[in-house]
């Protein structure tokens, strides 16, 4: 059975059914957790209970004398071994076992091994820490107090929380037009803290070979090679004696960017045991200690003319980045891309200030497919340009239909110095309204008010920033963001395509095929595509910023346009003609004026492979290497409307219909696309509606399960809506944008100004999410919540 759908598509771009999805539906997929290796001992993480407590002693002689315990782990050893402390993505240091003090609850304090994970477990229990608790400080804003607790007092001379200061943007400019605008609209919110969730934990397996002194690490990591490198910094062991496997993944979304404590403890005990070690952390320990997204206090200001004319917006941010700051952001760049804050709209000026700061949470702040901030800028101008539609009593999609770039204005250079690559908002927003009937979906509403009842619509329209490259943008640890990729075709015409990317669910093995098969006219059935082992491909920073297919997918498409390049040599020596004299069709080339005389890739491949007579220094086989580094960020845009019922007497949110139109330059398979958009539809009902990590007063984590911490299920979700433009991207070798976070970006502000739409005859402008019942029903009273704090 071919895996092509498309009969009109046999080779190349379209639908087609997910290569991998064989294994995984008969339950054949391999996951950190399925690696046993002869003799291998399990770990187990001591967490703090106290969000801020100095550790006062460390007695481990209980757990050391369990019959099944084989090593246990303490600050003080990886003290001695000077790994108790290891680099972040944004330039910080965070502890990996604590040595002076906790600094979050569930941060590590020990690391046992033992024969089994029981074993390991139970001997937790034997280890007494005493603790001196500190006061706690988890409100952003009270962080910055000259009475607040200092955290970070392992850092010589700190006397308070702040982290570090930024803006960008004209201010002298933006606050001249702001005095001369008709209207200024102000409003203060939140983008509370969630975190990705992904089905399967974090974990690894660590195996320090004593022999040759090669460590293999099997591991839940979105980026592989940066792992490796990460690894040889910390640890101080070659990085050509590191190998780094990450194999099948239980979704990502962001949570397995960095390292976490628990992947060196790993490593350290597999040095001091000379057994392979693995752990697995917990849902809990998932939700309490790994990586966060979000948590953005925001004052936002927007200026327009009495006709709604949008002329500036201007933002003070308070980034509440954790104990540590362990987000995976350039220097440059502290507050990631949040500089996009200005949206999809033609400004006079803009001007935004971000403060960051540490509080006694879990460090992190990018994760969850959030494009390094760009979902809090969207939020921010969505929700100022719906209160801006309030003020002025205007339709809030003719507000941005008046404001949306026009296409002829691509590219173009934003007033925080981004340049958008291409698009046509207008028509897309245009495609998004008619999907939706939009006319009489306001038709509808008016008479469902008549009746008293609560129906709301909900617009969002959004630009997207991806990539995470060029250099100017983003330079993770020196390393740069350019990705490799290897292809070699066989002499019986099947390819392997080898590549630095790493797959967590979304179809890689499939998509990269199919854009070898594109450009050399081989089946997509005849061309493995290899990820995820340091040893097997050549170097690239990962799978995250929806970063794939602008970067390794270019350097697929160049890669094969280089093996291309070749077969044209080989093919004009077969045919005995010069290389000027072919022209190339997809999966031959031939001799121009005559289609006869060709030779297709398979036959090319054979010849590469004999004893065929090439010109001098052209050598023989059909192979390539490349490194693609992007020239410029692509940018996806959308426009979605969400139509929501609130039931007056509860508050209680009933998303009915969602209707999203994409525009990710040319789609490579359009049924992957759907089902990426599918999945970040679903997030932003989440985390509109239902998700926060919220912390009471002492630092206590209040979200710790699934039955606090509350996901949406195919009950909360609505039967999606789909449609699509195509604008390809002026400098993508094949005009892809990608897609992988867009609807995650778009999707929660349309809910939120869903929600806020139904209540608005109440008086209600604003409120914070998640839009949960008792949220609603405060807000509808009068008396909005503060969501992210069990305290208010």
């Amino acid at each position: 059975m071919t895996a092509v759908e498309n009969p009109e598509t046999p080779m190349g771009f379209g639908r087609m059914h997910r290569k991998e999805d064989v294994r995984f539906v008969r339950g054949k997929g391999t996951y950190v957790d399925d690696v046993a290796l002869p003799g291998m001992l399990h770990g187990a993480v001591l967490r703090s209970p106290h969000a801020h407590a100095r550790i006062v002693s460390i007695d481990a002689s209980a757990a050391e004398a369990h019959p099944k315990v084989r090593a246990v782990v303490t600050g003080a050893t990886l003290e001695s071994l000077n790994l108790a402390w290891m680099p972040t993505l944004s330039h910080d240091v965070q502890a990996v076992l604590a040595t002076d003090k906790v600094r979050f609850q569930g941060q590590e304090v020990a690391f046992v091994v033992a024969e089994d994970r029981y074993a390991a477990r139970d001997a937790l229990e034997l280890i007494d820490v005493e603790y001196e608790p500190l006061p706690a400080v988890i409100d952003a804003k009270k962080s910055l107090a000259d009475d607040a607790p200092v955290i970070r007092d392992d850092i010589e001379g700190r006397t308070g929380n702040h982290i570090f200061d930024w803006e960008t943007g004209d201010k002298e400019h933006t606050d001249e037009v702001f005095a001369a605008a008709d209207v200024v609209a102000v409003q203060d919110m939140l983008y509370p803290r969630v975190h990705p969730a992904p089905l399967e934990t974090c974990g690894t397996v660590a195996d320090m070979d004593p022999v040759t002194g090669k460590l293999t690490v099997w591991t839940t990591t979105q980026a592989p090679h940066a792992h490796r490198t990460l690894y040889a910094l910390v640890a101080g062991i070659p990085e050509h004696k590191i190998r780094v496997i990450s194999p099948d993944i239980g979704g990502g979304f962001g949570n397995k960017v960095g390292i976490y404590p628990g992947y060196v403890c790993a490593v350290v005990g597999s040095i001091l045991t000379g057994k392979p070690v693995k752990w697995m952390e917990d849902r809990s320990e998932n939700l309490m200690s790994t990586s966060f997204a979000r948590d953005y206090h925001m004052h936002g200001e927007i200026a327009a003319t009495r006709e709604g004319r949008i002329l500036a917006v201007r933002v003070k941010v308070l980034a509440d980045h954790g104990a540590f700051n362990g987000t995976a952001q350039p220097t440059k760049f502290p507050a990631g891309f949040f500089g996009v804050f200005t949206g999809s709209y033609d400004l006079m000026a803009a001007h935004c200030e971000v403060t960051g700061v540490y509080t006694n949470k879990a460090p992190g702040g990018v994760a969850y497919a959030c494009s390094f901030r760009i979902t809090e800028a969207v939020y921010l101008v969505e929700r100022l340009v719906d209160v801006l539609a309030y003020d002025l009593g205007l339709d809030p999609a003719e507000l941005r239909m008046r404001n949306l770039l026009r296409p002829e204005q691509f590219p173009y250079e934003s007033k925080t110095g981004w340049v958008y690559d291409s698009g046509d908002y207008p028509a897309t927003l245009r495609a998004a309204l008619d999907l939706a009937d939009y006319d009489e979906l306001r038709a509808q509403q008016a008479r469902r008010r008549e009746r008293g009842e609560l129906m709301g619509i909900g617009l969002s329209f959004f630009t997207e920033a991806v990539g995470a490259g060029p250099r100017k943008h983003m330079d993770i640890l020196g390393l740069g963001m350019a990705d490799g990729a290897e292809l070699r075709v066989h002499p019986t015409g099947k390819a392997v395509l080898r590549l630095s990317c790493q797959s967590q669910g979304q179809g890689h093995e499939t998509t990269f095929a199919q854009i070898v098969a594109e450009e050399l006219g081989i089946s997509p059935d005849d061309i493995d595509v290899v990820h995820g082992d340091t040893d097997q491909t050549p170097f690239g920073l990962g799978t995250y910023g929806s970063r794939s297919t602008p970067v390794s997918g270019a350097a697929t498409a160049v890669v094969a346009r280089k093996v291309r390049d070749r077969a044209k040599i080989v093919a004009s020596a077969m045919l005995e003609v010069s290389e000027d004299d072919l022209e190339w069709e997809k999966g031959r080339w031939f001799v121009k004026g005559d289609r006869q005389a060709g030779r297709d890739i398979q036959e090319i491949a054979l010849a590469a492979h004999s004893d065929l007579e090439l010109p001098e220094g052209v050598e023989g086989h059909l192979d390539a290497t490349c490194v693609y580094n992007p020239p410029n960020l692509t940018y996806p845009f959308g426009a979605y409307v969400c139509v929501v019922d609130v039931d007056p007497g509860t508050g209680q949110v009933t998303v009915r219909s969602f209707f999203a139109v994409d525009d990710c330059g040319v789609r490579i398979n359009p049924m992957i696309v759907e089902g990426q958009v599918h999945g970040g539809l679903a997030d932003g009902v989440g985390m509109a509606l239902m998700q926060v990590m919220a912390f009471d007063e002492d630092g206590n984590h209040l979200g710790g399960s699934f039955m606090d911490y509350l996901l949406p299920t195919s009950l909360e979700c609505p039967s999606w809506r789909l449609g699509e433009t195509v604008t390809p991207s002026p400098h993508h070798p094949i005009g892809a944008k990608g897609v992988g976070e867009s609807a995650t970006v778009g999707s929660p502000a349309a809910v939120v100004n869903a929600v806020l739409d139904a209540v608005k005859p109440l008086g209600v402008r604003h409120a914070d999410m998640p839009l949960a019942p008792a949220a609603v029903w405060s807000a509808m009273r009068g008396n909005p919540l503060r969501t992210d704090l069990a305290i208010t």
